[in-house]
């Protein structure tokens, strides 16, 4: 059983009931949209798509965030290796000098001579050398045509940029709306942004959980500050390596998952894995080396954008990482157990639970939750044994489809709340998910699943009924 999750992003383009079910049935876990290319309405369509094919697919909502790009009035503008333009909020400023104008009022003000400015992804790269009120002179690093609304980076530079645009507000209200499962919000820089989604979701009293997009220089440093806050986080590559040098990207990304291990957060690897895959059936050597790494380093899930959004062969490419993640998995290193940060008893309990499985090599850790926090202490650990969550409601459920090797389901909550555990194993044998001399775990709470773990029990599935005839 596959442990690694997967998201894969699904396009306005293509999101018919059909295609959905395909990509749920090749593998997917978790349906990303990207709001930066659709309305509220086209949005719509997606949600019940995506709903009518399976409760059990999580739906997460990905913000634009703040970013800076070219004016949507700019001209194509050819610049040569060496020349000198100006950039600037206003049109043109020097009668004999190119202008490229961007969309943020106070780019030259926080902008500093030396800076490197990074236009459309990094292709084209200028040097700030002179600093006015209203331009900055740079001289053009190579040469290329820098056109209308393309993304600008500003590397190791704090903008001061509101975390959330009008756009944004709208789509974290559809999501309310619309009862989604995950923000993912960009370029979250410190644990304030996450702060600003978390109070508008409190207005509505909404459930949703925030997912951290970790993809410039702040949000690399300020990474335990985010995940005190945070959901979890995503290592969003294709901004964050135009932020810091590529050859960073390996460790910083190893670092990212391992602080997000610790604080027992999900974690998401996203951007390019198996970029390929947009135009060809199978991915290069490469692309699967970068997928069996971030499963290698524990990450909880992987991503699918363009491969999945608009690429010729999407249910090919999750079903390649289905593959990778199966072959990968069982040859994982042992970790060492995690040390819960706070005195929780539910953490204490899951690490006693996995330290006892080490041990025991039992068939099944089971347990049942409310809020799903049992099961992401569980997941923390990475498990080599199957994991099974029993959830009584049906967000949870789809919020674990976050992570690591966590196979949850719902199972209603019984009037007699001590009867909770032997109903969750008694659901898993009718099942055959496991059988009744199986060797089981099972985690669990004797004064209500309200208030968390507070057990384990360890024996055969049928020791846990008086009888076995009682299973129906």
């Amino acid at each position: 059983m596959r442990k690694t999750k997967i998201v894969a992003t699904i396009s306005d383009q293509r999101c018919d009931v059909d295609f959905i079910q395909s990509l749920y049935d090749a593998g997917l876990n978790v349906a990303r949209i990207n709001t930066a290319h659709i309305t509220p309405e086209s949005g719509k369509v997606m949600v019940d798509n995506i709903k009518a094919v399976s409760d059990k697919i999580a739906i997460l909502v990905d913000t634009k965030g703040p970013e800076i790009r070219t004016c949507q009035t700019l001209s194509d503008t050819v610049v040569e290796e060496g020349e000198f333009v100006t950039l600037s909020y206003s049109g043109g400023v020097l009668d004999d000098v190119k202008n490229i104008c961007v969309n943020y009022k106070g780019f030259v003000n926080d902008l500093t001579v030396g800076n490197k400015i990074l236009v459309d992804d990094g292709d084209i790269a200028f040097e700030v050398v002179e600093k006015h009120i209203k331009y900055l002179l740079c001289k053009v690093g190579n040469s290329g045509v820098v056109k209308k609304r393309k993304s600008i980076n500003v590397p190791g530079v704090e903008i001061k940029l509101p975390s959330l645009t009008e756009r944004d507000i709208e789509f974290i209200r559809f999501a309310v709306e619309n009862d989604l499962d995950f923000i993912a919000h960009s370029f979250v820089r410190h644990k304030e942004d996450v702060s600003e989604v978390q109070k508008i979701l409190d207005e509505y009293n909404s459930p949703i959980k925030i997912i951290a997009k970790i993809e410039n220089v702040e949000g690399v440093e300020n990474i335990d500050q985010i995940l005190e806050d945070a959901y979890g986080i995503m290592v969003a590559r294709g901004d964050l390596g135009i932020e810091l040098p590529e050859e960073r990207i390996p460790a910083v990304q190893r670092n990212l998952v391992r602080r997000a291990i610790l604080f027992q957060k999900p974690v998401i690897i996203a951007t390019q894995m198996l970029h390929t895959m947009i135009e060809h059936p199978r991915p290069t050597r490469a692309e699967v080396s970068d997928v069996a790494s971030a499963i290698y380093m524990g990450t909880d899930a992987i991503m699918l954008s363009g491969e999945t959004a608009y690429g010729k062969y999407p249910v090919e490419a999750i079903k390649a990482m289905n593959r990778i993640a199966q072959e990968v998995e069982p040859d994982r290193d042992r970790r060492e157990l995690t040390v819960p940060l706070k005195a929780d008893i539910p953490a204490y309990l899951a690490q006693s639970a996995i330290r006892a499985a080490r041990e025991l090599k039992p068939d099944a850790i089971i347990t049942s939750t409310t809020t799903g926090k049992t099961g992401r202490y569980l997941a923390s650990h990475r498990s080599f044994f199957p994991v099974f969550v029993k959830c009584h409601s049906s967000r949870v459920v789809r919020e674990l489809a976050l992570s690591f090797g966590i196979h949850p389901s719902f199972l209603e909550t019984k009037k007699n709340k001590m009867k909770i555990q032997k109903a969750a194993v008694q659901e898993l044998v009718n099942q055959g998910t496991i059988k009744m001399d199986d060797l089981v775990i099972y985690v669990g709470g004797r004064f209500g699943e309200d208030a968390g773990a507070s057990f384990i029990e360890i024996s055969t599935a049928d020791r846990l009924f008086l009888k076995p005839k009682e299973i129906r």
